[in-house]
């Protein structure tokens, strides 16, 4: 995770040492990603939800587009039992506040939740550094009988963000801010159709109007503003079948429409306004297949996928995989294939930037071999990218364009993670990574400062990340938790490439429960490490939250 300092900077997430549009995060199933799979995790709270699950490895067999080195599930929770009513209030450093409150409950036979939240913060600089983020999210779950269920999810986001910062981190600008707003709605019902075979259709949407203002800080400057509506729509249908001696098939077919519409403009003081505009469309038809065949002590995964995109015609994606059964352990090997669409602003952009409309989907060949005893884990992976996207200022090839498939690159390394009880009201966890990676080819070798230089690292993938963490129980009342995270030396780019220094963030949490209130607080970074995590932007330093929660109702 890399986050640009202040609350409301962008937050990205680079799994496996890929580029962080390569991990497709859903949301009920729905994508959170742009088309393209940029994706900014800085509003993405966790009001409302049941469980997160990550997948590691490329799984587009399954998910398709953007799911390159993983894939992040979050689910919407569902009530039950007699209503709850629940109230948050925190504040804290910064001048934060965080607020919400919710409902949950449900019968046998239906389940609702509901919450309404909201985060304020005056952020890390003295001017134009606020942040606001308001969430509505609610979840219905219905099974009128064993056989049949149906979910429906919405969620809507308003989020808007002031920062002084340039792309160098310096705070030089007291009128610039972005905003983003929109709904998510996920629909999913399924059906056993008899002792081994099942149904399920699914359907959602997700929109975003995005905003950009810089206006002049004083008269006589130059001023820029965009407008952007963008949508992702998706529907598909699956079919699974199990066998009695433990056959298991997935079949299924998708269809996804994606859409920006975008008004910009630039205004120079001397020269006059340089309106730009875009209003594109694609769609796509995925099929797939995937089974798992039980043979003796082993369980054998095939799969398949096949897509059928309206810009870059037919890609077609593998996964297989062995996992086998030990006395005392389980060792796993596998090996698949994923690929990444091109961004709308890649393929279509006009004006300053030419895009390409020939470009070819990014794609990668992994495999990975790992061994489980218990609740230790330890896999080793190596990942091959290529037709990485490259960027030049100067327009190249017949079209005059500034996007081109060109870039190789390879990331191997270790995963490692274990989990022990210590006593009864105990736990520690450990995760480790090493990470290796190194561009091969590329497009503008001769740039020292660019992403992809021969020879060189990928940009903000560390070779050494270390978590410790101890969960405790304290008494009938009381948890606590304490997490540290190390991240070693990596490489990062700006008015010149640079060797960032590592950095460490411990962080406490606590909860302690008087009859319906749940008193919590929180310590983040609790030994005010300086160190940037980006090169260039100031981290956030020591910060406090507290505040509690009560619940009527049982």
């Amino acid at each position: 995770m890399v986050e640009t300092g202040s609350f409301g900077g962008q937050t990205s997430l680079f799994m496996r040492g890929g580029e962080s549009d390569y991990t497709k995060v859903l949301l009920d199933g729905v994508p959170l990603n742009e088309a393209g799979g940029a994706i900014d995790l800085a509003h993405l709270t966790t009001d409302n939800i049941d469980r997160i699950e990550i997948v590691r490895g490329p799984v587009s067999v399954l998910y398709g587009t953007d799911a390159v080195t993983g894939v992040v599930q979050v689910f919407t929770r569902t009530g039950q039992g007699p209503a709850r009513l629940g109230a948050d209030l925190r504040g804290g450093t910064y001048g934060s506040t965080e607020s919400a409150i919710d409902i949950a409950g449900g019968t046998r036979t239906i389940g609702y939740s509901a919450r309404v939240s909201r985060f304020s913060s005056d952020g890390l600089y003295p001017y134009n550094n606020q942040y606001r983020n308001s969430v509505i999210t609610a979840g219905l779950r219905v099974a009128p009988d064993p056989r049949t269920d149906a979910s429906l999810t919405y969620r809507y986001g308003d989020d808007l963000y002031h920062f002084p910062t340039d792309g160098t981190g310096a705070p030089v600008d007291s009128n610039q801010r972005s905003a983003e707003r929109g709904p998510l709605l996920s629909l999913s019902a399924g059906r056993v159709l008899g002792r081994h075979l099942e149904a399920r259709v699914t359907a959602g949407v997700k929109e975003a109007r995005l905003s950009y203002t810089d206006d002049p800080d004083s008269p006589g400057q130059d001023a820029y503003w965009s407008r952007d509506y963008l949508r992702r729509s998706s529907a598909g249908m699956q079919i699974n079948w199990r066998s009695r001696n433990g056959i298991s098939v997935i079949s299924g077919l998708e269809y996804e429409d994606e859409r920006q519409h975008g008004r910009s403009q630039f205004t120079s003081a001397a020269f006059g306004p340089f309106p730009d505009s875009i209003d594109v469309q694609r769609n796509n038809t995925g099929y797939f297949t995937q089974a798992v065949v039980p043979a003796g002590r082993a369980a054998v995964t095939l799969g398949s996928r096949l897509d059928d995109n309206s810009q870059f015609g037919t890609h077609a994606t593998y996964r297989g995989g062995v996992v086998y059964r030990l006395e005392q352990a389980r060792l796993r090997v596998s090996v698949g294939t994923g690929f990444k669409e091109p961004t709308f602003f890649e393929n279509f952009a006009r004006g300053f930037v030419v895009g390409n409309p020939h470009l070819k989907p990014e794609r990668s060949l992994s495999w990975e071999v790992g061994v489980e005893r218990g609740a230790a884990r330890v896999t080793y992976f190596n990942q091959r990218f290529r037709d990485l996207i490259e960027y030049s200022s100067t327009p190249v090839g017949p079209d005059s364009t500034n996007y081109f498939n060109v870039g190789d690159a390879i990331a191997s390394g270790i995963e490692t993670s274990v989990i022990q009880n210590v006593g009864a009201r105990v736990v520690v966890s450990l995760n480790y990574t090493y990470l290796h990676t190194r561009v091969e080819k590329s497009g503008s070798p001769s740039n020292p400062n660019g992403l992809f230089v021969p020879g060189k690292p990928l940009v903000r993938r560390p070779a050494h990340t270390l978590a410790p963490q101890i969960a405790a129980t304290l008494g009938r009342h009381g948890r606590l938790i304490v997490a540290a995270r190390w991240v070693g030396k990596r490489d990062d780019v700006g008015a010149q490439r640079v060797t960032l220094r590592p950095y460490t963030r411990v962080n406490l949490s606590g909860e302690y429960i008087v009859g319906d209130v749940v008193l919590s607080g929180s310590l983040e970074n609790a030994f005010n490490d300086q160190s940037q995590e980006i090169n260039g932007f100031r981290p956030r330093g020591r910060a406090v939250l507290v505040g509690g929660r009560v619940t009527v109702g049982r």
